[in-house]
């Protein structure tokens, strides 16, 4: 009886490929992990900024919830009520659809969604960001988030050893 071995030669592939291959994914999924993890860092600072007491009263131009949304951006992701932008749930969803949505609108004009960016983007609009001299204020607010936000994500790398 003969074996025929071509039909098993995809599956001789040299241990350094398989190797490879399996460094390739772990990599891919430790940025995937590393990306998430800035994410929450990100938006944990803007929480931080925002809204640090969780008060249910409503800001200056009527933004609610921990992460200020004003009406309009919350019907961007939802059509839940805007009273739900109280709920800590609910804002926490909402929030990440906003972070990804600013991330691919930012990377879509070719800058690099660094948290900073992501934050004087959340403050003062995708403008803010593209603009040579963005509004003061905006740049402090996002000077501030990306400080508070690396010393979470410093943190979290402490926590995790």
């Amino acid at each position: 009886m003969k074996i025929q071995i071509h039909h098993l030669a995809p599956f001789r592939a040299p241990l350094l490929a398989r190797l490879a291959s399996v460094f390739a994914l772990s990599s891919l999924l430790v940025a995937a992990q590393g990306r998430a993890s800035e994410r929450w860092a990100t938006l944990e600072a803007i929480h931080e900024l925002e809204n640090p007491r969780d008060s249910a009263q409503p800001g200056q131009r009527g933004e609610l919830g921990p992460y200020q949304f004003r009406e309009q951006t919350w019907k961007m992701y939802t059509h839940a009520p805007f009273s739900h932008a109280l709920d800590r749930h609910s804002s926490d969803a909402v929030a990440v659809k906003h972070y990804n949505w600013i991330k691919a609108e930012l990377e879509r004009r070719g800058v690099e969604a660094s948290p900073y960016r992501v934050a004087l983007a959340w403050n003062g609009g995708i403008s803010a960001v593209l603009e040579e001299h963005p509004c003061p204020a905006a740049v402090d607010y996002a000077s501030r988030a990306a400080n508070i936000a690396a010393d979470i994500e410093s943190k979290e790398m402490a926590d995790s050893r």
